[in-house]
């Protein structure tokens, strides 16, 4: 079960691990606002727009991925199985932040695609 926390840690720590290329974004377009931040955010283009979303896609990320995991505690299904799935969900959204910095939207779209596998195994992990 430790894996499964520890991946859950990861996960929670994201988002805000993920500010930092978007607080670098602002910072460039004139210095931080903290002020305004949202406000500043919407004008963003380019890298920091995505790392925008970026940001904002690992908070989703991580309320799907917290209810699986949660499931597969509540329901002892804590195996081998499910703590690989974990460790792949956590690396793979790792990757998509990177392809999502990057641009490279295909690819992004297969690391989330994968993410997405993980948690429906997991899960479907939970029935049996």
């Amino acid at each position: 079960m430790s894996t499964l926390l520890v991946c859950l840690l990861i996960m929670l720590l994201l988002p805000y691990l993920a500010k930092a290329p978007l607080g670098y974004a602002m910072n460039k377009e004139g210095g931080y606002d903290n002020n305004h931040p949202r406000a500043q955010q919407a004008k963003l283009k380019g890298f920091g727009a995505r790392a925008l979303a970026a940001h904002k896609n690992s908070f989703e990320a991580l309320t799907v991925f917290s209810a699986v995991i949660l499931a597969a505690i509540a329901t002892q299904h804590i195996g081998f199985l499910v703590q690989v799935l974990a460790i792949v969900y956590v690396v793979s959204r790792v990757i998509y932040h990177v392809l999502y910095l990057m641009d490279l939207a295909s690819l992004r779209s297969l690391t989330w695609f994968i993410g997405y596998i993980c948690c429906l195994v997991i899960l479907i992990q939970c029935f049996y």
